[in-house]
């Protein structure tokens, strides 16, 4: 009998061994609980490295209490780690390792939020008191590459995915818009460099970066960095490539809306 991996990953301790104990009493399923993020792509990682891979990850949709799509620096009492909230885990695991399902467990309907891990790549979205045997159904239903949805939010779902999507057609066509410099000077900008660090990297000067940087701000219609970063991320433009002796890694300093 091939048996499934199931990695059960709740930072309500209660709930997530009960359940985990409840899926374990199946004959061909074997469980791991995690209550964290880390702690659970350090599972994935384990179970990878010695050849026995998680087929699917049932995680909480509240899973660090932050908001979605962003980590949370807030500290877990249990073990002190950064929390990372569950539509962040989603989006990395699908990243990290693609052959595991995901599976999100909601306390409540929420389009919005099922929306979200939907794009960052969860074949599921069940509410957190569903009979166990229709949480088997889900777990076996997506290890054969279907997804699953409850009937409710089918309709708010395809609404949330709709507007997501002519959202990153506006992004993308303001992009276009940009000259080839200046979308150099918007990835250095995605990358989190500030005034000077680009001028360094694109050989200009601190003033004519200015210029373009502006430039960019007012074709992209907004008024910050952050602002001209969130649309640049939406419409899929990636940070400019690592130089050497000019990190990449860092936070966008403003002063007045304007780049440092």
């Amino acid at each position: 009998m091939a048996r499934i991996r199931v990695l059960v990953v709740d930072d309500h301790r209660v709930f997530a061994e009960s359940l985990a104990a409840a899926l374990a009493a199946e004959p061909d399923v074997d469980v791991a609980a995690a209550g964290s993020g880390p702690a659970a792509l350090r599972c994935l990682e384990r179970g990878a490295a010695e050849g026995r891979r998680f087929d699917v990850m049932l995680v909480d949709a509240e899973l660090g209490a932050g908001s979605p799509g962003a980590a949370v620096a807030r500290a877990v009492p249990d073990d002190a780690e950064a929390a990372v909230d569950g539509i962040s885990l989603v989006a990395g695991v699908r990243r990290a390792q693609p052959a595991v399902r995901t599976v999100v467990l909601a306390e409540k309907d929420d389009p919005r939020r099922a929306a979200l891990a939907l794009q960052a790549g969860a074949a599921g979205w069940v509410a957190k008191d569903c009979s166990l045997q229709r949480l088997l159904a889900v777990v076996r239903g997506v290890l054969r590459d279907e997804t699953h949805l409850p009937p409710a939010l089918l309709t708010g779902v395809l609404r949330e995915l709709t507007a997501a999507r002519k959202h990153r057609t506006d992004s993308e066509r303001l992009v276009e818009s940009l000259t080839p410099r200046e979308r150099e000077v918007l990835r250095c900008m995605v990358a989190g460099l500030g005034r000077k660090a680009v001028a360094e990297r694109l050989f200009l000067s601190p003033h004519t970066v200015r210029t373009h940087m502006q430039n960019v701000l007012g074709k992209l219609g907004v008024h910050s960095t952050l602002a001209a970063v969130a649309l640049a991320r939406r419409a899929g433009v990636g940070p400019a490539e690592p130089v050497s002796g000019l990190p990449l890694a860092g936070e966008v300093v403003e002063r007045g809306g304007q780049p440092a």
